[in-house]
């Protein structure tokens, strides 16, 4: 099978094409012939050395995360006849940068009529995320809720789920090509925050009281600015950090004094289980056409370095994901 492997620590171009022997299904398993595979932030943080407390990674290894594609073979104890051929979508971790996966029965999702297997591999994680987040975070009809990211992969998402559940949504973006996109899937107001001054602007918008929640994608000195239009007895959640500078440092003793309840990326750690059940909600929900992913470019599995870079550069809106 064809993979895209990391063979050292590094920029884009240590993620080269290799081929290895074709993976063989174990006993509850399936192989899935790889049609989209989903890329995140995290996958080129991890390729550079970082996070090495967090992520047990030694190269050369292929990257993890989540394929689509079709069922083209099954191990003992899998009734081929019912699951052959069929659409599913799933998450693998690691080797997911691959022509073939072998993933469990119980991890698989079949992808309903009307959604694409493009569509379906840009919501494996990010929409399931977007699921919890809003599931943990309690959001309600009629609250206030701000979106740090709202351009990105699962950015997008939550405004557009957000927005479905009747929360007045403001969402933060760079650039009016950005921000435009924001507010066309559903934001209240978008903020532009290539203005140093944004904060600012979000306050006159949020008024003095604030947003109820805060959902922070961003991390370093962007969520920390956003901390302080959270409103007392809120919510704040600190769940991604693709600055490279960290997740937003908020003091949590200045969160007890305002009643403020913090959450973190350890909040989204899900079990295989919820996390199924999950991806299944998010599927529904594109199937029903209450959910668009916003896909910026699919780039083939060979020039997967190409897309660490474009991932890394941040010009393209919405998800990068790679093609077989």
């Amino acid at each position: 099978m064809r993979v895209a492997q990391v063979k050292e620590f590094g920029g884009p171009d240590v993620l080269v094409p290799v081929e290895l022997a074709d993976p063989v299904a174990g006993a509850g398993e399936v192989v899935v012939g790889v049609d989209h595979i989903d890329t995140l932030f995290v996958q080129t943080q991890i390729r550079a050395g970082a996070f090495g407390e967090y992520f047990d990674v030694k190269p050369p290894y292929v990257p993890g995360g989540g394929v689509s594609g079709t069922v083209v073979a099954t191990g003992p104890g899998v009734d081929g006849d019912v699951l052959a051929g069929r659409r599913v979508v799933a998450p693998v971790d690691p080797g997911s940068y691959a022509s073939l996966a072998v993933v469990p029965v119980a991890h698989l999702s079949p992808v309903p009529g009307g959604v694409g297997l493009r569509e379906a591999a840009a919501l494996v994680h990010d929409g399931v995320t977007a699921l919890a987040l809003l599931d943990n975070t309690a959001l309600k009809p009629g609250e206030t809720v701000l979106i740090t990211g709202a351009s990105g992969g699962m950015g997008t998402l939550l405004v557009q789920l957000a927005h479905a559940l009747g929360a007045r949504v403001v969402g933060v973006a760079r650039g009016p090509e950005k921000t435009a996109l924001v507010r066309e899937l559903g934001a209240d107001h978008v903020i532009d925050a290539a203005d140093p001054d944004w904060p600012r602007h979000a306050r006159a918008e949020l008024g003095e009281a604030g947003a109820e929640l805060v959902l922070d994608g961003v991390g370093g000195q962007i969520g920390l600015a956003a901390f302080p239009l959270t409103a007392d007895g809120g919510r704040f959640s600190a769940h991604g950090a693709p600055t490279g500078t960290g997740f937003a440092p908020v003091d949590p003793d200045e969160a007890r004094r305002r009643g403020i309840t913090l959450l973190g990326i350890g909040d989204v750690q899900l079990t295989p289980e919820r996390r199924t059940a999950l991806l299944d909600r998010v599927l529904a929900e594109a199937a029903a056409g209450r959910l668009r992913p916003v896909i910026g470019e699919a780039f083939p599995l060979e020039r997967a370095a190409e897309a660490h870079a474009a991932i890394e550069g941040r010009g393209l809106v919405g998800k990068v994901l790679l093609s077989t």
